[in-house]
């Protein structure tokens, strides 16, 4: 499965990163976490803290998971539950998906826990650190 997934990703690269088909802007590396099964963060240093902004649409409070893995790394996962199966019928496409979503985010600074904060507002999680 990994070589299939580097294989589409190098694909998806070549295709999507300034070919005839799109202007060159990033469009192949914005849309990777997307077929990785990820979510899109926002990293930023603010006075004497970073901050995590990411975006995780249908997920509950709840099924959000934070973990602080070393002083540059934080690891953020979420679960999106799907519909109950009844209501699948009737549908043409859904490419809305549920199940297990992890990103180990890359911290630019040496970070801790201590007075750090996290809030979930909107479907979008921000983590102060």
């Amino acid at each position: 499965m990994d070589d299939m997934r580097a294989e589409l990703e190098n694909l998806f690269q070549q295709t999507y990163s300034g070919g005839n088909l799109l202007p060159q802007c990033g469009v192949g590396d914005r849309m990777l976490p997307a077929i990785r099964g990820e979510f899109r963060v926002d990293v930023r240093e603010h006075d004497d803290e970073v901050i995590v902004i990411a975006d995780l649409p249908g997920v509950e409070k709840e099924n959000v998971s934070l973990q602080l893995l070393s002083p540059r790394a934080l690891e953020v996962s979420c679960e999106r539950r799907g519909e109950n199966e009844e209501k699948s019928e009737g549908y043409y496409m859904r490419e809305r998906v549920c199940g297990t979503m992890r990103r180990i985010v890359a911290i630019p600074v040496d970070v801790t826990e201590i007075d750090s904060n996290a809030s979930f507002r909107n479907d979008v999680l921000e983590v102060r650190l």
